[in-house]
């Protein structure tokens, strides 16, 4: 079977699932006779040869299948195989968990594109939070933090298609599409008595990585945007940079920066911590043994290193690896505001040749144990940055993480 492995994310991070497909058929092969009861499956061979084995009662899903070919108006607006499409969605939605969806064919292809193809988008990271489709983080310079989308801005309609109920996944391949074209989100901000529409023109997004400032009060900082790739050996790159100046004090800032590659920070961490400190721990629950993920080393800082991290509500995914695994290793003091809590990983699975399952397999937990997703992370110091501070152009959080560093 053919896998594709993520990390939490979905930077743009999944356990086998139970082929449903030829249950469904078996099921409606049997339920068209003029049978006096629709008993319990128990087992059912399917199409795929494997077994599915279950006390629950499907009668009702035949029940509701037949009513609805005899009664509704829009029966024959779908065929009996989109029908199974959206029963098999209704299935992976069942759990309550945003981040497990099943892609029918037209949205398989759309996921897969979007992984591997190349397109015009806005330059903003999305999730769900409190079940609302919502703006993790705008990446830094692309049209989404041009024309002022913050974290937390709730999407409510995109181009006037209610986004109740609706996937990550089909949000972006609703956002997404041809460079210079506009697509019009409807957004509600805390703070504001009433949603308004934000009109986004489409580019081709070149995600921004990483800054450095040498500021001549003896503190150095990192600005890292995304976990990409390359990130890891820019963050190096940096650390090489912060070395000559010989400076102590160090601000590590992950303000907006909505994660990515999980084996950028676990690279990252390395350098600031012994072989053996534990990074992450991957739970897989009931299904297998979590798997630990600890620093392989070698510390190339010695204690005397003073290290601040700056978050925010846009700090997702990888970020929160990173900032939990220095804090909670008494590495670093963290600064700024709680973090956006995304902190799963998915496998995605071929279930058909044009279709495809996305599914959490995983959590992230901190080095205390902690859930990224439930908990999301909370600074030593909570400093938040207002409007006024904004208007006025100051940094309150960066502030208070210089004046922790030279002890004031």
């Amino acid at each position: 079977m053919k896998q594709i492995k993520l990390n939490s994310k979905y930077f743009f991070t999944i356990a086998s699932f139970v082929l449903v497909v030829g249950v469904f058929w078996g099921g409606y092969f049997f339920g068209k006779k003029q049978q006096p009861e629709i008993l319990p499956v128990i087992n059912i061979s399917n199409t795929t040869d494997s077994t599915v084995s279950t006390n629950a009662d499907f009668a009702p899903f035949w029940k509701v299948w037949q009513k609805i070919n005899e009664k509704s108006i829009y029966a024959n607006k779908k065929t009996d195989q989109e029908k199974v499409w959206g029963a098999v969605q209704g299935l992976a939605s069942s759990l309550g968990d945003p981040y497990t969806v099943f892609f029918p064919p037209e949205e398989s292809k759309l996921f897969s594109d979007s992984i591997h193809g190349s397109f015009g988008g806005i330059g903003a990271e999305i999730g769900i939070k409190d079940k609302i489709l919502t703006i993790v983080a705008p990446l830094r310079d692309t049209p989404a933090f041009k024309v002022g989308l913050k974290s937390g801005d709730k999407i409510l309609k995109i181009d006037k298609v209610d986004t109740t109920d609706m996937t990550v996944d089909k949000a972006i391949s609703l956002i997404r599409g041809e460079k210079g074209t506009d697509v019009v989100l409807n957004i509600y901000r805390k703070g504001e008595k009433s949603p308004r529409d934000v009109s986004i023109t489409r580019d081709t997004i070149e995600i921004p990585t990483i800054d450095t400032e040498a500021r001549e009060d003896g503190v150095f900082i990192i600005s890292l945007y995304s976990f990409s790739e390359n990130s890891a050996e820019l963050f190096r790159q940096a650390l090489l940079e912060f070395s000559k100046t010989k400076y102590d004090k160090l601000v590590v800032d992950l303000r907006g920066n909505p994660g990515g590659y999980l084996d950028s920070a676990v690279n990252i961490s390395n350098w600031f911590l012994d072989a053996g400190k534990v990074i992450v721990t991957e739970d897989y629950g009931e299904k297998r043994k979590p798997d630990v993920i600890k620093s392989r080393g070698p510390k190339v800082f010695t204690d005397e290193l003073k290290l601040a991290i700056i978050v925010d509500g846009g700090s997702a995914s990888a970020s929160e690896i990173l900032a939990g695994a220095l804090q909670q290793n008494g590495v670093a003091v963290i600064v700024g505001e709680k973090t956006f809590g995304k902190g799963s990983v998915q496998e995605v699975v071929e279930i058909t040749k044009d279709t495809s399952l996305k599914v959490t397999i995983a959590r992230w937990l901190t080095p205390n144990g902690d859930s990224i997703s439930e908990k999301g992370l909370t600074p030593d110091h909570v400093v938040p940055i207002t409007a006024k501070d904004i208007l006025e152009k100051k940094d309150p959080q960066l502030d208070k993480a210089v004046e922790i560093l030279k002890g004031n």
